[in-house]
């Protein structure tokens, strides 16, 4: 094991890739500078700028042309620098890449990983400081994956690049810096599909990803002080997501809380939670945690007024442990 940062877990994850397999390539906007967050740092010295390849500010164009690409047989890794300037190529990826396999039988895969970094970062306003994972979770076609931790950035980003379906790889953008124990495996893989087990209660499940997943844990730590246990799960995975390790907790702990920091109408919480309702009924007790229906204003004042916050969880979980 070492210890890195989740940024670094990522690029080494990419570089271990591009090694075992020369048809995996990187494209976006100023990845020969190494990348708006440094993700790609050092990559375009050691593989060349055919395979760390610079872009215009075109994300359509990114993104149609490695649509093409992976359908002749390479593996591309596609930089949107932001989830938010993705949108700009959403024709490709929903209405090509996601549907590519069935229009055309099983002929053609779309082996790509559109990377877009989510989330609330330090004033970056509205535009730049969405979590729109639940928008892709909705496209049949697409796998979605929003890591949490050091180890997890590297070992799904090598899953997703293996993946023959076009996966929507979300790193948040308040993670790049956090520490944590890496496997040096070059081969070390996580599974998608698989969630995570971040600690074991018996009075509550808590289920939440990316960010979330550590503000999470904080609440829990505080709330085991006043003796409630929470069962943690950190869902890694949004589609496929890992119903079973859901289901076996709260057919447990009687109780289910999604926490996300995605705008909490429409989110994928409120599919977890409603997912376990239809197969329990009454018999758990549910609720769900999300931001409002507001854009993330630019003043740290406005970003904290649609937090998720650790006290908002402990508030929520003390509310339903009576």
């Amino acid at each position: 094991m070492s210890q890195m940062t989740y940024l670094d877990a990522g690029r080494l994850a990419l570089e271990e890739e591009m090694r075992r397999d020369g048809t995996i390539w990187a494209v976006g906007e100023d990845l020969g500078r190494g990348g708006v967050f440094g993700q790609y740092r050092g990559l375009a010295e050691t593989f060349g700028s055919d395979r760390i390849s610079d872009a215009p500010i075109s994300e359509a164009a990114i993104l149609g042309g490695c649509v093409g690409a992976a359908m002749m047989g390479t593996r591309p890794i596609v930089e949107m620098r932001l989830c938010d300037f993705a949108l700009c190529a959403m024709d490709e990826l929903v209405n090509q890449a996601a549907k590519a396999r069935f229009m055309f039988g099983g002929q053609v895969r779309v082996p790509i990983v559109v990377r877009g970094p989510i989330g609330i970062s330090s004033s970056s306003a509205a535009q730049h400081s969405q979590s729109l994972e639940a928008f892709y979770v909705h496209v049949p076609g697409l796998v979605v994956v929003c890591p949490a931790t050091a180890a997890d950035n590297k070992g799904l980003l090598k899953s997703a690049i293996r993946c023959d379906d076009p996966v929507v790889y979300m790193e948040h953008k308040a993670l790049w810096d956090v520490q944590g124990e890496v496997p040096e495996d070059a081969d070390y893989t996580v599974p998608l599909g698989r969630a995570r087990k971040v600690c074991k209660g018996k009075d509550i499940t808590i289920v939440s990803w990316s960010n979330q997943v550590h503000l999470a844990a904080k609440a829990a730590e505080v709330l085991a002080k006043h003796g409630i246990s929470v069962d943690l799960i950190d869902l890694r995975t949004l589609w496929p997501w890992d119903k079973a390790m859901v289901f076996e907790s709260v057919e447990r702990t009687k109780r289910l809380i999604v926490a996300h920091e995605a705008v909490a109408v429409g989110g994928f919480g409120g599919e977890i939670v409603a997912t376990v309702a239809e197969k329990f009924g009454g018999a758990i007790a549910v609720r769900r945690l999300g931001a409002p229906r507001v854009p993330v204003g630019y003043a740290p004042s406005l970003e904290d007024a649609v937090r998720v916050t650790e006290h908002a969880i402990a508030a929520a979980v003390r509310e339903m442990v009576v």
